[in-house]
């Protein structure tokens, strides 16, 4: 007999504020430590899956960017907060929310939340960079770039911070995109 599982589903708790992407997923031994509770890393791991997902649903692959020589993009400023454990078992909905698109790079306010419990908030730019004219293959070699027009195009408009999360995870700054 052959069984499959379904992924989990994100909450639909109404005490999570809107946001553009919602993932859901299950907290396995591999994110914990010894004690059962997720390692503090683990949620960034959680949050680059989270957008890697919501950048599929809006037609892009990121390894298909990079294969494909157009660029990719990377993490280039984090700022995480921890308020409650997440531990083994828990069903959690991590959220992916714009706050800001610039030109080279884009700010997003992500959260981890249990049910309706917020465990873990941030902010997470990320910025596109292209491959270097004449690198060889392989040497990951890139500079900074604007996001293709084509993606731009895609992205939805920011949503306020009141909107994204209970309170700003940290506050904002101005950053050159």
């Amino acid at each position: 007999m052959s069984t499959t599982t379904e992924p989990v589903p994100p909450s639909i708790d109404p005490a999570i504020p809107p946001c553009h992407h919602r993932l859901g997923l299950r907290v396995y031994w591999e994110d914990t430590d010894a004690g059962g509770i997720v390692f503090y890393g683990n949620y960034l791991k959680f949050m680059e899956r989270a957008r890697t997902e919501w950048l599929r649903t809006l037609g892009f692959s990121q390894e298909g960017m990079r294969r494909s020589g157009e660029g990719m993009f990377v993490v280039s400023d984090t700022q995480l907060r921890y308020l409650q454990p997440a531990r083994l078992d828990d069903a959690l909905t991590v959220t992916v929310t714009v706050h800001e698109v610039g030109r080279a790079s884009v700010l997003f306010e992500q959260a981890v939340w249990r049910d309706a419990t917020l465990l873990c908030q941030g902010r997470i730019r990320i910025g596109w960079v292209q491959p270097v004219a004449g690198a060889q293959a392989g040497e990951g070699a890139f500079r900074p770039a604007r996001i293709p027009a084509r993606i731009l195009a895609v992205l939805p408009a920011a949503m306020p911070p009141a909107a994204a999360s209970p309170e700003p995870a940290v506050p904002a700054r101005r950053h050159p995109v």
